[in-house]
This record gives structure tokens, C-alpha cells and sequence, in this order.
């Protein structure tokens, strides 16, 4: 299917295609789509069913389905427009948002009571729609989550690092978007997203769009990103980066001038780009 577009981000394939693609992309039909939300904790998002993991979404997140065939959805992610396959099951019809969690993990109960057996557990970052109070607890079209984890969709993180290292020791999971498992764009993205600056989903594409190219003589400072080919870090500050790696399996802190030489001697190349995040938007 010929198309100029990055394939990761073009809501197309050999079948159906969304309408707004007429014309520059050949599909059998031309759809609208229906707006869905992510019914599940974690929904690996895939190439094609039964495929590998692209990217990972987490409860209530939306995306908007083109298609289902044979117990498989084909959607594109609102968050950063990635598309993939999922199963049909992990979706249900969308509902407005309220909060979200700011707690690296939680849980979510079948009674407001913490003695009560959780229903599933959260990763940060996960969406519900409150729709009442119960003590130490907010009640959700699907239970109760402690209000110590949710904050209003509006309460803005201020510093991308300080969302990042809430994912500390997180096991390192390429495609991962979550407290179980995530990578290194994922992690640039999670600290992102929860600061309001729109990210997208893999580090080729937060290179040629985020913020703004730092020359080599400007110095580093805490919430730069330093990026290789196929991995990006964020500058802690104190001359350290904090990363989601291969080397820890795990998100750590590593000496910038460690990573730097331990990267490139293991064959990937030197940094190709220093780039400095916008300002973020004052939390309420």
C-alpha cells in the first residue's frame, strides 16, 4: 500500500482506511471510525494480530476503531496517534474522563474499603471518570480507587524528571508504557504527557519534534533530552541521566559521561542530538 505517511501514524490498511485518507491511500473502504476507550489495565498494541508489541495503552485511554475482523480492532491511539491492533474484548464504549493516576501504581477496589478485594490493579497514568465520594475513596463507573492516587485530569505534573522517577526500578520492556514494563520513549513520554507537552510514542519521532535542538556548547540542564539512534535519556541534573535501559533492565540513573562511553562502545553510535524540552504549563 503505497503512502507517503510514517505507517506507525497512518490509520490505513489494505482493507479500510480512515475518510480523511481518500484519495492518498488505497483501501477497500473509507470509514469514520467509532470512538472507543482501553477497557483493561495494560493493552499491548500490535503490528497485526497476534503481532509484536509497538506500543503499550492503559485503562481509559482513547482511540478511535476502524475496524474489526475476526475478534481484532485496528485503532489509532489519541495520545500520540499510533496505531495497532489490540483485541476487540480490551475495548468498550467511550466515556468522559475526570481524573487520573498520579500514584506510580494503585489499585482499584470492589468496595470503598481497603480490606475489600481490589478488582485490578492500576498503572500511573491510567483514566476513570468519578462519579461520587465514599470516605478515602473515589467511587468509579468501575469501583473504588483511593483518593491519595487520583488527581483531576487539570492538576498538571511541573517536571518531567520528577515524573520519571516515579518509574524507578520499573523492569525495562521494549514497547512498554507501564509500571510493569516500559522502554526508553516510553518513559520520555509517560514524564511528558503527565506535564502537558504533547510526545510522541518512539524516540526517532521525539527527536525530529520535541522542544527545541540544543547547540554543543549550551549546557545540559535538568529535563534535557539527550538522544542515539533508537534511544533517548533525560538529563537529571548532577550530571546524571535517568533512562529506561537494556544495559539495568530497568529505568536507573547512570553518569551522563558513563552512558555516553558505555553506549558507544557497545556499537550504538555516539549522542546524535541534545534537545531542551518546552516550558511547562503551572499546575492549579
Amino acid at each position: 500500500m503505497p503512502t507517503p505517511f510514517d505507517p506507525r501514524l497512518t490509520p490505513a490498511n489494505p482493507r479500510v482506511a480512515a475518510a480523511h485518507l481518500r484519495g492518498v491511500v488505497t483501501a477497500q473502504n473509507y470509514v469514520q471510525g467509532h470512538e472507543k476507550m482501553i477497557a483493561v489495565p495494560c493493552a499491548d498494541l500490535l503490528s497485526a494480530p497476534h503481532g509484536r508489541r509497538e506500543r503499550q495503552l492503559l485503562l481509559g485511554e482513547r482511540v478511535t476503531m476502524y475496524e474489526e475482523r475476526a475478534g481484532w480492532a485496528f485503532v489509532q491511539a489519541d495520545r500520540d496517534g499510533y496505531v495497532g491492533y489490540l483485541p476487540f474484548g480490551q475495548l468498550e464504549e467511550r466515556r468522559p474522563a475526570t481524573h487520573w493516576v498520579i500514584n506510580r501504581a494503585s489499585h482499584l477496589y470492589n468496595d470503598p474499603d481497603f480490606k475489600s478485594h481490589e478488582l485490578m490493579s492500576l498503572s500511573m497514568g491510567s483514566q476513570f471518570r468519578v462519579i461520587g465520594e465514599s470516605g478515602r475513596f473515589y467511587e468509579t463507573p468501575l469501583g473504588y480507587v483511593p483518593k491519595p492516587h487520583l488527581a483531576p485530569l487539570d492538576r498538571l505534573a511541573r517536571d518531567p524528571v520528577e515524573v520519571a522517577e516515579r518509574y524507578l526500578g520499573v523492569p525495562y520492556l521494549w514497547g512498554g508504557n507501564s509500571i510493569w514494563g516500559i522502554d526508553c520513549s516510553g518513559l520520555v513520554q509517560a514524564a511528558c504527557v503527565a506535564c502537558a507537552i504533547p510526545c510522541p510514542g518512539d524516540s526517532d519521532l521525539q527527536e525530529a519534534s520535541l522542544g527545541r535542538l540544543l547547540p554543543e556548547d549550551k549546557k545540559l540542564r535538568r529535563g534535557d533530552l539527550l538522544f542515539w539512534k533508537g534511544h533517548v535519556g533525560l538529563v537529571a541534573g548532577r550530571g546524571m541521566l535517568l533512562h529506561a535501559n537494556a544495559y539495568h533492565m530497568a529505568v536507573a540513573f547512570e553518569p551522563i559521561d558513563e552512558a555516553i562511553a558505555r553506549i558507544k562502545a557497545q556499537g550504538d553510535g555516539p549522542v546524535t542530538s541534545r534537545r531542551r524540552l518546552p516550558a511547562r504549563k503551572s499546575a492549579p
